[in-house]
């Protein structure tokens, strides 16, 4: 009786850490995607003080987004292979580096430095933290995707208020502040890495037992078919997404003649709609099923892409909010879905899709860039806003298990 009374105190005990890591990881990922997000809500001011063209814009989101995909894959197949607790760490001293260069940029070469530098710290610390949050999950991968993922997405929505009020009003060296974040997050990540490392040989990463079986009947090619529709439906979903972040703000002032500040608050309505997706998404995933989150949210988004081109500032508002709910929830969904497919390789897949897909998107960046200027602003939303089409591939992805409600009525 005493030693299954001390297995359950343990047992509570390691919940409760695992509970506590993933809360940290999250508040991590937030500080991570703060300084990230300064980057992309700095935009209007880099443009006018270095006098920018849209096309060297679009290469700023490139850089940045280059960097981080190139290397994230990678970081994940080899960590997948020799775990690394402590390059949790390594990463963001690398973005504080970015950071301080950024903050005393005096030319668009430091200016692609710094943003590099930003990305390449990003690149470690998606895959390990991602697999931190899946051994922290307790099973549940939906939803500690979504506690995860909500933390940077507060993170990038806070970005456009604090260049609002502190960036804008007191200049570029003010970034140079931030870098109180960034030390406050390598504290954080050393506890992180210190869990991590204990708890690497404790595998509670399994797929629930109905993906287990429907893994084993999918063949390596129904396997690689469906993570190349995932990285399609993932390429639609970012590209809108990077549309939006890189361009909104221009958009708004040019459309609707806002000042700076005005479009950056809302810059930071639609962002805080993404966070909130993005809760939804992964508990919704756990219950009804993966599949299904990614049908309904990358396609249901189209009817309001579409209407967004065409409507007022206060109708622009609302479909923002819509479109970054619906669109959001997808992430946590494909990210479980493609770790379900391809098991033992967490960190390749969290690079995968972290990465690879949002690095691909950012090409696509230069490019609307490159468009915005040779047609207008408004003409690069009016392409943009079939890109939600591309779910309609979400039609061949195979079933990976049955949604857990229904499967908890049979069994009583």
């Amino acid at each position: 009786m005493a030693i299954e009374t001390r297995r359950t105190a343990a047992s509570s005990a390691a919940s409760g850490a695992a509970v506590t890591v993933l809360a940290a990881i999250s508040v991590c990922h937030l500080l991570n995607d703060v300084i990230q997000s300064l980057i992309v809500a700095l935009y209007p001011m880099i443009k006018e003080s270095l006098a920018l063209d849209f096309r060297q814009i679009g290469l700023i989101t490139f850089t940045f987004t280059f960097t981080a995909s190139i290397l994230q894959p990678l970081v994940g197949y080899v960590t997948d292979r020799y775990p690394t607790p402590y390059s949790l760490v390594a990463g963001m001293g690398c973005s504080l580096l970015g950071l301080l260069i950024a903050a005393f940029a005096s030319t668009y070469g430091l200016v692609l430095v710094a943003v590099g530098l930003i990305g390449m710290g990003s690149s470690v610390f998606h895959p390990e933290s991602s697999r931190v949050a899946r051994l922290a999950s307790g099973g549940q991968h939906g939803l500690a995707q979504s506690v995860f993922q909500v933390g940077g997405n507060f993170g990038t929505a806070l970005g456009p208020l604090l260049a609002a009020f502190i960036v804008l009003p007191y200049g570029q060296g003010s970034i140079a502040w931030f870098s109180a974040v960034a030390l406050i997050s390598m504290i954080m990540l050393a506890g992180i890495g210190s869990w991590y490392g204990k708890t690497l040989k404790v595998d509670n990463s399994a797929a629930h037992p109905s993906e287990r079986e429907a893994i084993h009947e999918l063949t390596h090619g129904k396997v690689r078919k469906s993570v190349a529709i995932l990285m399609a439906l993932t390429f639609s979903k970012d590209f809108y997404l990077v549309s939006i972040t890189s361009f909104y703000t221009f958009y708004l002032i040019h459309t609707f003649g806002l000042s700076v500040q005005n479009a950056q608050l809302y810059l930071f309505l639609f962002l805080f709609a993404v966070a909130a997706g993005t809760v939804i998404g992964g508990p919704i995933g756990d219950r009804i099923g993966t599949r299904r989150v990614i049908w309904w949210s990358i396609l249901g988004v189209l009817p309001f892409t579409l209407a967004l081109p065409y409507v007022d500032l206060f109708w622009t508002a609302i479909l923002s909010v819509i479109i970054g709910l619906i669109l959001a929830s997808a992430h946590p969904a494909i990210i479980v879905y493609a770790q379900s497919l391809i098991p033992g390789r967490v960190g390749m897949v969290a690079g995968l899709f972290f990465g690879l897909a949002f690095g691909v998107a950012g090409i696509g960046a230069a490019f609307l860039g490159w468009l915005a200027d040779a047609t207008s602003i408004t003409f690069v939303y009016h392409v943009c806003a079939f890109l939600p089409a591309i779910g309609l591939l979400a039609a061949f992805l195979p079933e990976m298990a049955k949604p857990r409600r229904a499967a908890a009525r049979r069994k009583r």
